[in-house]
C-alpha cells in the first residue's frame, strides 16, 4: 500500500493515503477499517492485478467513487457513476435546512444520483416525492437508489427540463443545480471536469441561470407558504439572494456549510402564491 500511496502522491492526488486504503479494502472485497491488518504477502495475485489496476485510474484522476461505484451521502451509500454528480459532504446543509419544517411532498429539480430526494424520504417516512433529471442515465440512476433505499413506492423520477414535465404542487422544492460559469471550469479538479457530467457543474454561461429559472418557476409549482432550498457555489450568496429577492419571495436566507462558506439559500413562496 505504501507503493500506491507514492504512485498517487506523485500523480497529485489530495489524501493519497486514503484512497490507496479505500481501493485495496474494495480490490480485496474487506472493509476499509481492516485493510491495515492486511500483511503484503497474504494479498493473493489476482487482488494485487485487481488494486494495480485501481491506483492506476485513480493516478488518471478517475474518482474513487467512480471505481467502487458508490459514495456516502447523509449516513447512507449511494450508487453512482460518470453519470451523475457525486453527492458531497457540503449538501449534507441542504438536507439539514429541508428537516428543519415539516413537508409533506418535495420536489428536487436536477435529482443526479437521487441522493437529496432519497435521503429525504427516507427521513420523512411519510412523505412523497418527484425528482426531475434532463438526462435519462441519471433518471435510471436516481430510481435505482431510490428502490435500494426502499424509498420507491413513494417517489416518482420524470426526465424533465427543468419544471417542464412537473405537475402539481409541493411543500418543498430542492435543488443542486448547475452553478459553476463557463469560465471557471478549466480551473475544477481533474476528477470534476473531466469525470462528473458536465451539464451538473456548469450553466455555460454566468452560473446563476438555474436561479434565474427556480426563482420565476417555483412559485406555480408550490403549495402556499411553501419553502425552496437550493444549493449555491460559495461566492455566490448575493447574487442569488437579489434574483429571488427581485422575483418576489420572502424570508431569503443563506446558510453555511460545515466549512462556514455561504452554501443553502433558502426562501419562502411570494405573496398570492397558490
Amino acid at each position: 500500500m505504501a507503493a500506491a500511496t507514492a504512485r498517487l502522491r506523485a500523480a497529485g492526488v489530495p489524501d493519497p493515503a486514503r484512497d490507496a486504503r479505500l481501493l485495496l479494502a474494495h480490490a480485496a472485497q474487506v472493509d476499509a477499517t481492516r485493510v491495515t491488518l492486511i500483511a503484503p504477502e497474504d494479498i493473493a495475485p489476482e487482488i494485487a492485478e485487481r488494486y494495480d489496476a485501481l491506483i492506476s485510474l485513480r493516478a488518471v484522476r478517475v474518482p474513487v467513487s467512480h471505481l467502487i461505484g458508490e459514495r456516502a451521502f447523509y449516513g447512507r451509500r449511494f450508487k453512482v457513476s460518470s453519470d451523475v454528480l457525486d453527492p458531497r459532504p457540503e449538501t449534507e446543509t441542504l438536507i439539514e435546512a429541508a428537516l428543519a419544517e415539516p413537508f409533506a411532498s418535495v420536489l428536487d429539480i436536477g435529482t443526479g444520483s437521487g441522493c437529496i430526494l432519497v435521503t429525504l424520504l427516507a427521513e420523512r417516512t411519510m412523505a412523497v416525492g418527484t425528482g426531475t433529471d434532463l438526462s435519462e442515465a441519471a433518471c435510471l440512476q436516481a430510481s435505482a437508489n431510490a428502490v435500494m433505499h426502499d424509498v420507491d413506492p413513494r417517489a416518482e423520477v420524470i426526465q424533465s427540463d427543468w419544471f417542464g414535465s412537473v405537475r402539481g404542487r409541493y411543500d418543498l422544492i430542492v435543488s443542486n443545480p448547475p452553478y459553476l460559469a463557463a469560465d471557471e471550469m478549466d480551473d475544477v479538479a481533474p476528477e470534476l471536469r473531466d469525470h462528473e457530467p458536465r451539464m451538473a457543474l456548469t450553466d455555460e454561461a454566468d452560473g446563476l441561470t438555474a436561479y434565474r429559472v427556480l426563482a420565476a418557476m417555483g412559485p406555480a409549482h408550490l403549495e402556499k407558504g411553501g419553502r425552496l432550498i437550493c444549493e449555491i457555489g460559495w461566492t455566490q450568496a448575493a447574487d442569488v439572494v437579489e434574483i429571488f429577492y427581485a422575483a418576489g419571495w420572502q424570508d431569503v436566507v443563506c446558510l453555511p456549510d460545515m466549512d462556514g462558506r455561504d452554501r443553502v439559500i433558502c426562501a419562502r413562496t411570494p405573496p398570492g402564491t397558490a
